[in-house]
């Protein structure tokens, strides 16, 4: 037990960095899920219709009946799925957050995983529409990645204690 006491008194802001924003991910998820869920009983067309007197915009020009198309094809079901992915998913940002906390080693690999699955997304996002705000997560995301597998047995404790 001695060298476990030892090891949380070793410090790592940086973990303590990518703890909140995994923790913080996590709740942005769930939040959008439950707004997806929300908005899945209502119906959407009608909600868009809405929308549009209310910001005062023609409904006529293309683009907004096009999104009204889109929006229309939007079926309940679709937006139960994607309710229900985007839960699953903050599901994992909040695993890896309190595994991190714990410092096991298995939300370490799982952070790493799931932060390096993103980049060749974020990258092709990039490329083809490049933003500051892409480039910031996906600059977030090589960071991650790095840190915890540079650091990863410093980091993470593991069964076998010698």
């Amino acid at each position: 037990m001695a060298d476990d006491a030892i090891f949380i008194k070793k410090r790592a802001p940086t973990l303590y960095l990518i703890i909140a924003i995994k923790l913080f991910k996590g709740a942005l998820f769930v939040t959008l899920a439950v707004v997806a869920y929300t908005l899945s009983d209502n119906d959407l067309p009608a909600e868009y219709q809405k929308w549009l007197k209310f910001l005062h915009l023609n409904p006529e020009k293309v683009f907004w009946t096009q999104l009204a198309v889109q929006v229309g094809g939007l079926t309940e079901a679709g937006v139960l799925w994607v309710a229900m992915g985007t839960f699953i998913y903050s599901l994992f940002s909040l695993v890896e957050g309190v595994g991190l906390i714990y410092r096991v080693s298995w939300a370490g690999w799982l952070a790493i995983g799931e932060s390096a699955f993103f980049i060749p997304i974020e990258l092709f996002e990039l490329v083809h529409r490049p933003s500051r705000m892409v480039a910031g997560i996906l600059a977030l995301n090589i960071f991650i990645v790095w840190y915890l597998f540079q650091n990863r047995h410093r980091l993470f404790r593991h069964h076998h204690h010698h």
